[in-house]
């Protein structure tokens, strides 16, 4: 007899959840600092804000630089990730989890510190194409760990926060999560250590796609 389902919305987080993009993200912050004449940013530093939105990420990576330069430090984050994004791909086994998600009919979302174009470009790929039911990005409502994000979700669905699951790779991620009422697991391969979820209790913290799939097909 087929399982129940807990959850009827699995919303993703993208970079360092979905996306093998953490390390290059960071790279990217530490470049830009260093072309405006800036200290470079330590990695630890420069990855713990990934999955803000792009300014607030900036403002905490690089928080010496005067306010009115955070859009120059903006423009050459850009143009460094840019130049490399075509290096990026999903984590290994992410489509085939996806896609085991859809067979059971969860509706499938992602809430993401990128921009709409950003995560737009990445959807246009062949093999994403249908794959999400919705989803949402900083530059278009709050970005985390403001529960905004969530709340628009479950409202184009109808889907109370006890029939939600958040899963991300930050604190932001659970955060988030926790601010709109819902569940969430974390993932340990991505931008944040796992010590640190601990205070914000996720179901689960899964340490590969892989195990993150299993999971999800047991207890989702």
């Amino acid at each position: 007899m087929t399982r129940p389902r807990r959850f009827d919305l699995v919303v993703f987080d993208w970079d360092g959840t979905l996306f093998d993009s953490t390390a290059l993200i960071a790279r990217c912050i530490q470049a830009a600092a260093v072309d405006l004449g800036l200290p470079e940013p330590s990695h630890e530093r420069a990855a713990y804000v990934i999955g803000l939105g792009l300014t607030e990420a900036l403002q905490h990576a690089v928080p010496e630089l005067p306010a009115e330069r955070y859009p120059e430090l903006g423009q050459r984050y850009r143009h460094h990730y840019l130049k490399r994004q075509h290096e990026l791909t999903l984590f290994p086994g992410t489509l085939e989890m996806l896609q085991a998600l859809k067979r059971r009919n969860h509706w499938l979302g992602v809430a993401t510190g990128k921009s709409r174009r950003g995560l737009d470009d990445c959807l246009a790929t062949v093999e994403l194409k249908g794959v999400f039911d919705g989803t949402r990005t900083a530059d278009e409502t709050a970005g985390k760990p403001h529960p905004r994000m969530l709340l628009e979700l479950m409202r184009e669905f109808g889907v109370e926060p006890e029939r939600t699951l958040m899963i991300g790779d930050t604190t932001h991620d659970l955060q988030l999560a926790k601010n709109a009422g819902t569940a969430s697991v974390g993932v340990s391969f991505g931008a944040h250590e796992p010590e640190s979820f601990a205070a914000l209790d996720p179901l689960h913290v899964a340490h590969s796609t892989a195990e993150l799939a299993d999971w999800l097909a047991r207890h989702a």
